[in-house]
């Protein structure tokens, strides 16, 4: 079996949300995004009141991308972001590692190949639309997404920042909860082993 390290992306080896700094990026660039606003926070709420699925919350969302011009916005984004790679990963990383995150595909792409990472699984989104193809790759959607791509491989480290990524994290020997520069072992609850 292949062992290898697992990633979450966002605020585990990037400081921030990935998704929120492109959509400020982009608020800032061209202020005609701000007309989804409303829209995309009546979204949220329809979100929050279980109306709504948070794929279909985030379609709304990333309606914003038909005001911006990706082909220049997206590498000129990395181009003053990717300075928020967290230090940890920068002294860690190994060509074969792993990236599974909920933000889109499109948007991670790009840095993740000027780090050299060897697979990123992320959300499927059109960048043109900000139509899904499948669902929101968060919890239980990225083991199921790292099974389809490496079967019963075997996870030696796991790192995220937040407790929905539990499922990944009882698949690995080690596992791992980063806040800010902090890394510390997963503190698993009971009801996370059965």
């Amino acid at each position: 079996m292949i062992i290898i390290n697992v990633y979450d992306f966002d605020k585990t080896i990037y400081y921030s949300d990935s998704t929120s700094d492109f959509y400020l990026f982009c608020l800032k660039r061209h202020p005609s995004v701000a007309k989804h606003f409303p829209k995309t926070a009546w979204a949220f709420i329809k979100y929050l009141l279980r109306i709504n699925t948070k794929t279909q919350f985030k379609e709304v969302m990333y309606e914003f991308l038909h005001e911006v011009d990706i082909e220049k916005d997206l590498p000129d984004f990395w181009d003053s972001h990717s300075n928020k790679i967290k230090p940890f990963y920068m002294q860690q990383k190994k060509a074969d590692d792993v990236i599974i995150s909920a933000s889109p595909e499109f948007l991670l792409e790009p840095i993740c190949t000027k780090l050299g990472v060897g697979c990123m699984m992320a959300s499927k989104v059109d960048p043109k639309t900000g139509k899904y193809t499948g669902i929101n790759c968060h919890g239980k959607e990225k083991v199921r997404r790292f099974r389809e791509k490496y079967g019963n491989a075997d996870i030696d480290s796991f790192y995220s920042d937040a407790y929905c990524d539990t499922p990944l994290a009882l698949l690995a020997a080690n596992s791992y909860m980063v806040k800010g520069d902090r890394v510390n072992d997963w503190k698993f609850r009971y009801k996370d082993k059965r």
